[in-house]
């Protein structure tokens, strides 16, 4: 078993110093342009500087009309490449690994947001979202690639794409979802066609140094655990990533589909071969057993999201005391505020149950 502390090294070269990622969370603090805000960068920062070895973005969207939430950090415009150079700066700064994380809403983009309707593979009327043309899927497939490339021109070590939780690529990826009757639809050779080709499309365009990691989540929104383990697969063994972030919600629940409740959720996925791919998880990894447990099992690096959000420093925590507990909920206004979240983000906050006092 890797302890906490130990570093890990991807294979394009790239070395985190610890087992710590910084989940990316939605925390609506940016401008409503897509630019960075001081308040996103001093949340992000405060994170890198807390001791995480690779400090995730937030969800930034690659068009426009992927726009998933008020005062989203966006990264589909060259005019917004001077915020990331500074965000990315200020988290190398800390010896943290700086990824940003490509992402689209598609049909939960809401309307009020883009003033227009959504996109999605095919028309849901429950979402009033359209179908998207065969140009329109081209022309997606190569706006995650270019926001890549401006990742990578900000100075960011990596980009993660955001496949998981029902966004454009989730409802590619989904038979529920996806009724297109083209090579974007159908088998599921087809509706993972275009997460394919923006994945070889990024390492062409940004080369084989760039840290490239894809978040995918096998559950909810249509998703079969046995199709996201074998698009797991494919991109282990056919497509040059180097990591897989497994969103599970819960690490230590079981399966929600019957057939496979023979083993854990978690289990599903240590069973798998990662040969040179590494691997990371998110999903109540809340304390620091949490986190040696999740380690143990053979996960590479754990992601953290709510004790990331209590504790600016959880990582330092945890390696300094392995039955680290996070302070208890309710938390108030003012303890989130001396942890780094903004009024936006604390706002937010409070539509987690019993999180804000």
């Amino acid at each position: 078993m890797a302890l906490p502390d130990a570093p890990l090294r991807f294979k394009n070269g790239a070395q985190m110093k610890n087992r710590f990622m910084l989940a990316p969370m939605t925390n609506t603090q940016s401008h409503e342009d897509g630019k960075l805000s001081d308040d996103e960068y001093n949340w992000l920062t405060m994170r890198a500087k807390g001791g995480f070895g690779l400090t995730m973005t937030c969800a930034s969207h690659v068009q426009f009309i992927g726009k998933g939430f008020p005062g989203q950090l966006g990264i589909y415009d060259d005019a917004q490449i001077e915020g990331h150079q500074r965000l990315a700066t200020g988290i190398k700064a800390h010896d943290s690994l700086a990824v940003v994380q490509l992402h689209h809403a598609g049909m939960r983009t809401p309307e009020e947001l883009i003033r227009q309707q959504p996109v999605c593979p095919s028309p849901i009327e429950k979402h009033n979202a359209r179908g998207l043309s065969l140009e329109e899927v081209y022309q997606l497939r190569d706006d995650f690639i270019s926001a890549a490339v401006r990742a990578q021109k900000s100075g960011y070590d990596g980009a993660e794409v955001h496949g998981a939780h029902g966004y454009i690529l989730t409802q590619f990826l989904s038979a529920e979802i996806n009724k297109r009757n083209d090579q974007y639809g159908g088998s599921l050779e087809n509706r993972a066609r275009l997460l394919f080709e923006i994945v070889n499309g990024i390492r062409t365009a940004c080369g084989k140094d760039f840290l490239l990691g894809v978040r995918l989540s096998p559950e909810r929104f249509g998703m079969q655990l046995s199709e996201v383990k074998i698009v797991c697969e494919q991109l282990i063994n056919e497509h040059d990533i180097d990591f897989l972030d497994i969103s599970l919600w819960d690490v230590f629940k079981q399966p929600e589909e019957a057939q496979h409740q023979n083993k854990s959720l978690l289990q599903h996925f240590v069973d798998l071969d990662y040969k040179d791919v590494k691997w990371t998880v998110a999903g109540k990894i809340n304390t620091g057993k949490d986190v040696f447990d999740v380690l143990n099992a053979g996960v590479d690096f754990v992601s953290i999201g709510r004790s990331a959000i209590l504790h600016h420093n959880f990582p330092k925590k945890v390696m300094a005391d392995s039955n680290f507990k996070p302070t208890e909920t309710p938390v108030n206004k003012d303890y989130l505020y001396n942890e780094g979240l903004s009024d936006k983000f604390v706002t937010y906050m409070k539509h987690w149950p019993d999180f804000v006092k």
